[in-house]
């Protein structure tokens, strides 16, 4: 998956908010970082204001559809 198509399936969850949403958007972020990496999970957290929206902080992993903890 892109970095363009990730961020654009981002902000139509990001615009719905809730509980279902924010399952969605880790599966999102678990590809992403498998293809690139937590630098980019991280800028899309902080560029989408995923962190307000769904609660999810630049460092958390995700794997599998979960946020499994913050990468040391």
């Amino acid at each position: 998956m892109t970095l363009d198509r990730a961020r654009q399936l981002l902000k139509v969850q990001a615009s719905f908010g809730g509980f279902y949403n924010a399952n969605s958007a880790k599966l999102i972020l678990s590809e992403v970082q498998k293809e690139h990496g937590q630098g980019a999970v991280d800028a899309l957290i902080r560029e989408l204001d995923l962190e307000n929206i769904f609660g999810f902080t630049p460092g958390t992993r995700f794997e599998g559809g979960l946020a499994v903890g913050k990468e040391m």
